[in-house]
């Protein structure tokens, strides 16, 4: 494919759900060769995140999601005149704000939408018009897909294309000891799940659920990583529970996210979040660790049932028990089930891979355009 001048927005300040994977999507594009700008809402970690990974941001865009037209009309014009200038081929919009704001500039440029999560997909006016104004759409999951579909949106401008994860930085040997010790998580068992401490992420039903295993597994630990407003109504539930020395909050890791997962024995997430990708997931595969997930998002298509985990049967706390002691009794199961998790990091969800496809997208919309 030729060098394409590719413009990504995502009107997002926080360094959570869709940011990275944007970052990893464009620097990829530009190791294959393409021109690539991407707009971020300024002012916060997404934007620093982003200058620390080299990215060229645009300057001069608000990308402000509440309603000011002064903001929008300044943008469209700022963005008419960066594809007029820079030539730009696809506008790539992440979010539902950007998304108008690139069809508004397109001029003779492609728009391409990628959905991370259903929510997102709405049905009736006006996004229907929004949508036939789109030349392509990348859904992160086959649940969204669907939705897509159901909302009218033609199925051969929708593409799935799953997650990637950095399978240099999450690797089987990172050095598990000294998080281990840092919260004395002694020689048993340890359940973790990396994930941000909010209502819809689950953490009541994995806490009960790890409540009853400990009746078959009393030396187990549970290590719940992650920040969010949920943090006080979860600790209160672990103390009522009697388990504050079992269950671990560790607070927000990044550094040393490597070296946390691999303090791990069994990991686990309970709900999608921002990003239905489950990034979480396919690091912790990455990382060599089985993965006990509910049936959300993109879960149902990252772990295979019996060979990298275990998908619950039910949203119950007693299948959340039995699936974890199903691998966790079992140290050479539980194993076998960390490398097979590792073999398809590697083979379904390497980012290398991720930016071919979306490429094509490209290539193929391009080759409709003209």
């Amino acid at each position: 494919m030729r060098s394409l001048s590719i413009l990504h927005l995502a009107a997002n300040r926080w360094w959570t759900g869709s940011a990275d994977p944007i970052i990893r999507l464009a620097r990829g594009l530009e190791e294959r060769g393409h021109r690539v700008r991407l707009g971020v809402t300024p002012g916060d970690r997404f934007e620093a995140k982003a200058r620390e990974a080299g990215m060229a941001l645009v300057p001069g865009l608000a990308l402000t999601v509440r309603f000011s037209p002064i903001a929008v009309v300044r943008d469209v014009a700022r963005l008419r005149r960066l594809v007029r200038d820079d030539r730009v081929d696809v506008l790539h919009a992440h979010h539902s704000h950007d998304h108008w704001l690139a069809t508004l500039a397109r001029g003779p440029a492609v728009v391409i939408r990628t959905f991370h999560t259903a929510r997102a997909v709405r049905g009736g006016w006006p996004s229907s018009a929004l949508y036939r104004r789109t030349d392509g759409v990348i859904a992160v999951s086959r649940q969204i897909q669907a939705r897509c579909r159901a909302v009218g949106i033609q199925e051969e401008r929708v593409w799935t294309i799953g997650g990637g994860v950095d399978l240099g930085r999450f690797t089987p040997d990172a050095d598990r000891a000294a998080v281990r010790r840092e919260f004395g998580l002694g020689p048993g068992p340890v359940v973790g799940s990396v994930a941000r401490l909010a209502p819809t992420r689950g953490h009541e039903l994995l806490i009960h659920g790890f409540a009853r295993l400990l009746g078959r597994l009393p030396d187990a630990r549970l290590l719940l990583v992650g920040k969010g407003e949920m943090l006080g109504r979860l600790q209160a539930l672990v103390a009522g529970l009697g388990l504050s020395g079992k269950i671990i909050f560790s607070g927000y890791r990044d550094h040393d996210l490597p070296e946390v997962l691999a303090a791990m024995d069994c990991f686990a997430l309970m709900g999608a979040g921002s990003d239905e990708s489950c990034r979480a997931a396919l690091e912790a595969m990455a990382a060599g660790k089985p993965v006990v997930a509910r049936r959300v998002g993109a879960l149902p298509e990252t772990v295979v049932d019996g060979e990298t985990g275990v998908l619950l049967g039910a949203d119950q706390p007693e299948a959340v028990a039995q699936a974890l002691l199903e691998i966790l009794a079992e140290p050479e199961r539980q194993r076998r089930m960390g490398k097979e998790g590792r073999r398809r990091a590697e083979a379904e969800f390497n980012p290398e891979r991720r930016v071919q496809q979306v490429e094509q997208v490209y290539g193929t919309v391009l080759q409709r355009r003209a």
